[in-house]
């Protein structure tokens, strides 16, 4: 689709080995190199050219992680560097930030960081992670099975089962 993508996947796929590689192949032999080229090669069946509605684009994703979350877990984040998507299996938890920054206790060390000293007013700043990276800020969950569409820190579109 002429877009350079960058994909990380966290789990485990069983018999993914039967999924049908079309243009891409993996470089190594993992579950998660295998899947990203299914999912590219899919995703350029479907779109030759980048479709006029990036939802239709979305959507046809959504299923095609449904699919692999099928072959087990399956919590991905990928992006074609104007949108991040990223879709979760079993676990994936996101926050965003914004002004006025406030500071942030980290869950499994004693450090805080202070987000107004790292930050202008204009800044969105989101962070996606399986778990609660901090204690004291309130971290979305996401849902199995869910979809999230990223621009510029913010979400754009959710795609639930």
């Amino acid at each position: 689709m002429g877009r350079p993508w960058c994909y990380a996947h966290n789990g485990q796929l069983s018999g993914w080995e039967s999924l049908t590689l079309g243009h891409y192949t993996p470089v190594g032999s993992t579950d998660s190199e295998h899947a990203f080229c299914w999912l590219m090669g899919e995703l350029r069946r479907s779109f030759s050219t980048p479709p006029a509605d990036p939802t239709t684009l979305w959507e046809h994703l959504h299923q095609l992680c449904e699919q692999l979350r099928a072959l087990g877990v399956f919590n991905m984040l990928l992006s074609d560097g104007g949108y991040l998507y990223t879709f979760c299996a079993t676990k994936l938890a996101h926050i965003t930030r914004c002004a006025p920054f406030g500071e942030a206790e980290l869950s499994d060390a004693e450090m805080t960081v202070n987000f107004a000293e790292h930050t202008t007013p204009d800044d969105i700043v989101s962070v996606i992670a399986t778990e609660p990276l901090t204690h004291n800020e309130a971290w979305q969950r996401m849902v199995p099975g869910e979809l999230l569409v990223w621009r510029h820190g913010e979400i754009q579109a959710r795609y639930c089962p």
